[in-house]
């Protein structure tokens, strides 16, 4: 596997002063070798001239957040990521300029099946980077592809492992679990991109829904799911209040009820405390037993 590893590098300032007074220098040779009528001269000059001239080509700027991959006669020759202007071997070619700057990424609309078979929608946004330019240029073809597709085989894979919605107390869902499904999806996205140098900081969903053809029907089970809970909440809270008065009732001495009249009183209670509109109350005019 190969892995990123530093160039050689000049400063690339000193070594332009260099070539620009060496190029001056041989062409002055030139002309003054072919006056003396020295061919010999004159070819030794041209040589160097050549030479200074093709040794320009080894000059090259790096960006900030940006690097160079260079290659020599097709190996891997070292990065250059120092932002500057620099020299390096003129035969180091091709120099690929990658980016080193956080990117992110938005996957599209996919629809798949949840962990329970429903049909969902789902996509998410991965901010990325490079951070081993030798495997990201080296080990996979067209690195920004490679997120890509490796980005929606895991959205795919984690829409599959966890249901939309969670139907049991600690259940994980897609809807709910929010920051372990997104930790969940970075992990995944990471195996997946590692071998391409890249580092994967964040990634979360950023689009869920259910497939159009059964939203409806989601959205009526959803509803009828928050009134069964509304109504289990109300009826836990009202049978504690019934509680709480018979407790305080029989503390206090306020009065005696035997088990018919509890019984009575909490029922009256439970109809009043769980009904959905006002009660309207009847007034006993008569004695306590009439």
């Amino acid at each position: 596997m190969i892995r990123e590893r530093n160039a050689s590098l000049l400063s690339g300032i000193p070594v332009l002063v260099l070539l620009i007074a060496l190029t001056l220098a041989s062409a002055t040779a030139i002309v003054l070798r072919a006056i003396e009528r020295d061919p010999w001269g004159a070819l030794a000059a041209a040589i160097l001239l050549g030479l200074a001239c093709f040794s320009f080509l080894g000059l090259t700027a790096v960006g900030p957040n940006e690097a160079r991959v260079l290659q020599l006669f097709g190996g891997y020759a070292g990065t250059a990521r120092e932002a500057g202007f620099w020299w390096v071997n003129p035969f180091a070619y091709p120099r690929r300029l990658v980016s080193l700057r956080i990117r992110n990424f938005e996957s599209s609309h996919l629809k798949v099946n949840d962990h329970e078979g429903n049909p969902i929608e789902i996509a998410a946004i991965v901010v990325w980077r490079v951070t081993d330019t030798a495997e990201a240029v080296f080990q996979v073809d067209r690195y920004e592809d490679f997120v890509k597709v490796q980005t929606e085989a895991a959205v795919r894979k984690l829409a599959t492992a966890y249901p939309y919605d969670a139907h049991q107390d600690g259940q994980l869902s897609l809807r709910t679990s929010s920051d372990e499904i997104t930790e969940a999806l970075r992990r995944e996205i990471q195996d997946r991109l590692s071998k391409a140098g890249i580092e994967v900081i964040e990634a979360r969903l950023s689009h869920l829904a259910y497939a159009q053809e059964i939203a409806q029907a989601m959205l009526r089970r959803q509803q009828a799911s928050a009134v069964v809970a509304a109504r289990q909440r109300i009826v836990e809270g009202a049978v504690g209040m019934v509680e709480m008065a018979l407790e305080q009732l029989s503390t206090r001495n306020i009065i005696e009820l035997d088990d018919e009249r509890k019984a009575a009183m909490v029922s009256n209670l439970l109809v009043v405390l769980c009904s959905e509109q006002s009660t309207q109350p009847v007034v006993n005019a008569g004695t306590l037993y009439a």
